[in-house]
């Protein structure tokens, strides 16, 4: 199950992250994976709560944003989503396409909050 692995990368990541900013916590993760990526999100999911549980990270979220599997055309230059895996062109028939989408695995971003004072329902000195 490489989910487990993926799991402990995306939660190093966050952990070296963190480091940059001591007074602060970590609040969602999210991750973009490719149709084509082979990742089970119920699988990814259990992962990296069983890693999280009982650790300052058991409150992040984990966000998984899936991505479609995307082609170009190289006749005609139509961008267009694969259904059923078939990358012939919607347009001019065309089996000469480029795959440009659909494979990925990154990390997209990491919301952080800041603790300490925050200024809502402060009065404003103006």
């Amino acid at each position: 199950m490489h989910e487990m692995g993926i799991a402990y990368s995306v939660l190093h990541a966050v952990e070296t992250e963190m480091h940059r900013y001591p007074a602060s916590r970590a609040s969602k993760v999210c991750l973009r994976v490719g149709q084509m990526s082979a990742i089970d999100e119920d699988a990814l999911r259990f992962c990296f709560e069983a890693i999280t549980r009982e650790t300052e990270f058991e409150s992040l979220e984990l966000q998984i944003e899936l991505c479609p599997l995307r082609y170009r055309c190289r006749r005609c230059g139509r961008e267009f989503v694969a259904k059923e895996y078939v990358s012939r062109c919607p347009d001019c028939a065309s089996l000469e396409a480029e795959c440009i989408g659909g494979d990925e695995l990154e990390l997209a971003y990491l919301e952080v909050e800041e603790h300490g004072t925050s200024p809502v329902g402060t009065k404003s000195t103006q």
